[in-house]
């Protein structure tokens, strides 16, 4: 990263009130064209561009302001071969899981860039960052990965809106990814995720909804009116 400081070179944010329809429709471009990317170009993200996109990242809603998430930037390539390494291994043992003929779809589908991808990020939440006494997380401790969860969503956003495509790698071990990076054992690990540009350009729909894997689930059938057992579109009678 450059010496001045990443929010230096973020966008100034908008005075409250509704967003101009311009920058509107720029808000949900980004949120419906995003995607999960497994094939990158070698080309480096530039360094104001990732300062932008590290920025967004920083500035996700945090219960208590905790502000939980550390960013590690990965561009060795002998570290991210050892990923590689632990996602072959991992994905074996997963494919396991499947019946045919979903086991061979599985292994056939590429599910991660790590090499491809000029840099990997790793995501982590530092649950006593603000002490033992955080504003609202002493009921429900579980939102400071939560918070986090918010800020790799910020990042996938402003990377979207700056043309760079981010992939979420999954199928690895968080053990494993700790010793390869020596992260501490009281963080927590959420994501690990490839960035770069996309090889190809944005996919016009997921990846995985493109493959035959599993379409997206109607939104009527997601929404609850009240209670749980009440859908707020019940089907006609």
């Amino acid at each position: 990263m450059p010496e001045e400081h990443a929010e230096a070179r973020a966008p100034v944010p908008p005075p409250g009130g509704e967003l101009s329809p311009e920058a509107k429709r720029g808000v949900y471009e980004a949120i419906f064209g995003r995607r999960d990317v497994r094939s990158f170009r070698p080309d480096s993200v530039p360094e104001d561009v990732l300062a932008r996109i590290l920025a967004a990242a920083h500035h996700a809603p945090s219960v208590g302001f905790m502000q939980p998430w550390d960013f590690l930037l990965v561009k060795d390539l002998e570290a991210r071969r050892r990923v590689k390494h632990l996602f072959d291994e991992v994905r074996r043992a997963e494919a396991r899981l499947f019946d045919e003929p979903r086991r061979t779809k599985h292994l056939s589908m590429k599910l991660e860039g790590i090499l491809d991808a000029p840099l990997n990020l790793c995501v982590t939440c530092d649950p006593t960052r603000g002490g033992s006494q955080v504003l609202g997380r002493g009921s429900i401790p579980e939102t400071d990965v939560y918070s986090t969860c918010l800020a790799v969503q910020n990042l996938w956003l402003a990377a979207r809106a700056e043309g760079v495509g981010v992939g979420w790698v999954s199928i690895v071990t968080n053990d494993g990814l700790r010793e390869i990076f020596g992260i501490p054992s009281h963080v927590v690990l959420v994501a690990y995720l490839c960035v770069g540009y996309p090889e190809g350009g944005f996919l016009d729909e997921p990846m995985l909804q493109k493959n035959g894997w599993r379409d997206r689930l109607p939104l009527d059938s997601l929404v609850r009116h009240e209670a749980w057992s009440q859908p707020a579109f019940p089907e006609p009678g």
